[in-house]
């Protein structure tokens, strides 16, 4: 989903602690450094001089999909080496960030085996029964032959992958699956305005809920978990003091507090991390989601791991993907052929125009990304793909499903972007309201929780990685559209802001 614009500087004396960009020889922390020595960490692995280029980028900010975009490509084109570089780009990440308390820094992973206070725990019981699933869009709540029938129009629509749409055909044929009164699921960002709380609850789950000690935050939290049917947990700094701990601050507590809360022998543990914050915060937000997954991970040799993914990024793509995005781009109108022809080619610029061979097979690249998203934001995401794979290549549970674009209110606050999604209809590109991608999203999780099979290379999609590690990141895409566009998404953002500007002064 895209978000508003990132800033490239953390100040240099932050007004809290936690987790932190390191301090440069100037003084400053540097969001831009940091991410590029993480990237360069990744792209070292599968091509040195690439990797060399990066860091020697002056024009980080305005070029970094570039670099990005060559990173997926060498990926692709290395499977072999694909979670070696995920790897390297955890570890140089995990190397890099410090911990701040007490006007003292510490390296991140000294801090996390270090917790300073133990956290007490708040429960909230639900009321209900255990609920089934459906799917709020535009005005009707769907579920049976009505929402099979609108998951084949978004097939037909190419609005989804075929993966997905099979996915979510299967799970409205499973009622019995969405009772989770059998899982323990920890929910980093539980609060987020796209994620799955309201579900959790209401199937049942018993859910640890982490977002920050706030009393409108709390008071959400508690509503969702009475009206629930499972349990939820809060950490909690003391006794009377509002539920909720700070992933940034508390990181270290907030792993001590999940290991014990999920001791194991306690049943089958997943951990969702959805948590978003604006700016560099979002880069160090998911740093310690990350810690608190490589945390827990070390106590549940089982956990699995789940994540929404943008489809605002660069992803590798199966052939027939790339096969729909051509043959529109042959088929494209007069004005998108002018356009693109006076521009100098930077208007409509054509998308999936890479052919990378993989075991036969012509794949490719589609290019999402969104400059204004910025290189922190980029990183955040990167983390969480890259944390797929490698927990995935160890032969643990993943799921990470590319959620629609989603009129949330990280979104609309940004003009130039809400404007763009108001216009994105002219391509075929859909975007959601939350309660829609909420409903999906969630449904998409259950199905990889139900279906997964003994641990294996794929994980979750066992029959998935035989074509490539990457295909974990694309085989169930719900992308709106934007995957099969055939030019780059960023070509005609202008075309469709203008369009969504328009129709904004007509209402």
């Amino acid at each position: 989903m895209a978000h508003a614009p990132r800033t490239a500087t953390a100040p240099a004396t932050p007004a809290i602690g936690g987790i932190q960009f390191p301090t440069g020889a100037d003084g400053q922390r540097s969001s831009s450094a940091t991410g590029k020595a993480i990237f360069g960490a990744a792209l070292a692995v599968l091509d040195a001089p690439a990797a060399a280029s990066l860091q020697a980028e002056r024009n980080w900010r305005k070029r970094y999909a570039q670099h990005l975009h060559h990173l997926t490509a060498a990926m692709l084109a290395q499977p072999e080496q694909t979670a070696a570089a995920a790897q390297a780009g955890l570890d140089a990440t995990h190397a890099a960030f410090v911990f701040s308390r007490d006007g003292a820094e510490r390296p991140l992973a000294q801090a996390m085996a270090q917790p300073s206070s133990a956290l007490k725990t708040s429960e909230i019981p639900g009321r209900a029964a255990p609920a089934g699933w459906t799917v709020p869009y535009r005005g009707q709540s769907l579920s049976g032959d009505a929402l099979r029938r609108q998951i084949d129009d978004w097939l037909a629509r190419e609005l989804l992958e075929p993966g997905a749409a099979a996915a979510l055909h299967r799970a409205s044929g499973e009622p019995g699956w969405f009772d989770l009164r059998d899982r323990s699921i920890a929910l980093l960002g539980a609060g987020a305005e796209a994620g799955p709380l309201r579900w959790l609850t209401a199937w049942g789950a018993r859910v640890a809920a982490i977002d920050l000690p706030r009393e409108a935050i709390f008071t959400r939290i508690r509503s969702l978990a009475e009206q629930g049917a499972g349990t939820v947990l809060a950490p909690q700094a003391a006794e009377g003091a509002v539920p909720g701990a700070d992933l940034l601050a508390d990181t270290p507590e907030l792993a001590a507090w999940l290991c014990e809360v999920f001791a194991p022998p306690s049943g089958e543990l997943d951990l969702l991390a959805l948590a978003y914050a604006d700016g560099e915060r979002h880069a160090r937000v998911a740093v310690a989601m990350d810690a608190l997954i490589a945390a827990v991970q070390v106590r549940h040799p089982k956990a699995g791991v789940g994540f929404l993914a943008t489809p605002t990024d660069s992803f590798a793509v199966p052939p027939e993907v790339a096969a729909a995005g051509r043959a529109r781009w042959a088929a494209r109108g007069v004005g998108a052929r002018l356009a693109h022809a006076l521009s100098a080619g930077q208007a409509f610029a054509p998308n999936l125009t890479e052919s990378i061979d993989v075991a036969g097979q012509a794949w490719s690249i589609t290019e999402c990304s969104v400059l204004q998203q910025g290189p922190n934001y980029a990183l955040a995401k990167r983390l969480q793909h890259w944390r797929a794979l490698a927990s995935a290549a160890a032969g643990r549970a993943v799921s990470i499903n590319v959620a629609p674009s989603t009129n949330t209110w990280s979104v609309v606050k940004n003009r130039l972007l809400a404007a763009g999604f108001a216009g994105a209809d002219l391509f075929g590109v859909e975007v959601f309201e939350p309660e829609t991608t909420n409903a999906l999203m969630a449904a998409l999780w259950v199905h990889d929780l139900r279906t997964r099979s003994a641990p294996s290379a794929a994980a979750a999609r066992p029959a998935v990685g035989a074509a490539h590690p990457l295909a974990l990141l694309s085989h169930q895409s719900f992308h709106g559209g934007l995957w099969r566009l055939p030019y780059v998404p960023a070509s005609a953002l202008a075309v469709a802001a203008l369009a969504g500007l328009a129709r904004g002064r007509k209402h």
